[in-house]
């Protein structure tokens, strides 16, 4: 009878309930002729969790946000990052954990004429962030392992305040505030500047509406144009579902108003090719002139024109302002 052995290698963990990017099991088979043969199974990580009913309630007076008033002798580097809703990284249990709600970010530095100070800035902190309730819930560094895993996940990598690096001291605090809700605190400090992270938790919003012809004719009859983002295939100019049911909408601005004519202009970021995009800005757009024309709109009242990267509504410095600068414009051509 075959003697098989199975051994199991299990990877210890760093922190009684972290969990690592990624949780190998190695299987061993020891055979009857003394050889072996391995077998490993990579399961995806769980995202560490942080228990926030141990954390006790403050009703101190912490201001408005971003509620820190920086130590004297201290100033903002730059202009701040401030979102009213996007994404930051934590440490938890050794993994930086993405949380939503409203951003501030900054780079920190001295006062022109005066040195920094590590030491009054950690100790200024600390007190005043305990006098307020705040908890400390870390203070540690990351792997590079971890900072391997998280860092293309987090879309602020590299810009203000950008805190999450392998090897660099992370001090992390949370409060829970009755009337403010949920505020996470980050910062790291050395002998000559900090970075500092402030996340007041928030909840998702919706704001996006389905497209109507009514909102497309008020636009135009206020500002001479409407802003539209119609979808279509990657790098084509066919028209998908969602973005025959915008065109459908343009279709009865036209009919509601006999007189009505238009431009149609297509945009597109300044990704790849620019002859690339200008040709495929002006596809798009004749493609919409052509679903409008299908829908019995006389040609006449229509031209199509596509412009590339040439006329960006924003610098195309970011993934949200190039998805802004890939759009439709209708512009209104009869005065």
């Amino acid at each position: 009878m075959k003697k098989i052995a199975l051994l199991f290698v299990v990877g210890v963990a760093l922190m009684a309930c972290k969990q690592t990017p990624k949780e190998e099991t190695e299987t061993v088979l020891e055979h009857q002729d003394g050889s072996t043969t391995q077998e490993t199974e990579t399961t995806p990580a769980v995202q560490a969790e942080l228990d926030l009913s141990k954390i006790p309630f403050t009703t101190a007076d912490i201001g408005d946000f971003p509620y820190l008033a920086l130590p004297k002798g201290v100033k903002e580097l730059n202009r701040p990052l401030l979102r009213d809703f996007d994404v930051c990284f934590f440490p938890v249990q050794g993994m930086m954990t993405e949380v939503e709600g409203r951003l501030y970010k900054a780079n920190l530095t001295a006062v022109s004429g005066e040195q920094f100070s590590e030491r009054l800035f950690r100790r200024s902190m600390e007190e005043y962030l305990k006098s307020i309730g705040a908890v400390k819930i870390a203070e540690e560094r990351i792997t590079r392992e971890e900072y391997d895993r998280y860092n293309k996940l987090d879309p602020h990598k590299g810009d203000e305040g950008d805190i999450g690096y392998a090897d660099e001291p992370i001090a992390f605090y949370v409060i829970r505030h009755k009337e403010q809700g949920d505020i996470y605190i980050q910062y790291t400090v050395n002998n000559v500047s900090a970075k500092l992270n402030v996340l007041q938790v928030k909840a998702f919003e919706q704001t996006m509406t389905k497209i109507t012809a009514d909102e497309i004719m008020k636009s135009l009859a206020e500002t001479g144009k409407s802003i539209l983002y119609i979808n279509f295939n990657h790098d084509q100019s066919t028209l998908t579902p969602e973005g025959k049911e915008v065109v459908n909408e343009i279709a009865v601005t036209l009919q509601k108003d006999a007189q009505l004519t238009i431009a149609i202009e297509g945009h597109t970021d300044n990704v790849g090719d620019a002859n690339h995009n200008k040709k495929l800005s002006t596809a798009r757009a004749l493609a919409v002139k052509t679903a409008l024309e299908e829908q019995k709109v006389a040609p006449n009242r229509l031209t199509a024109t596509g412009f590339g990267a040439e006329r960006p509504l924003l610098a195309n410095d970011s993934e949200a302002n190039k998805a802004k600068n890939r759009r439709v414009e209708l512009r209104k051509t009869n005065g």
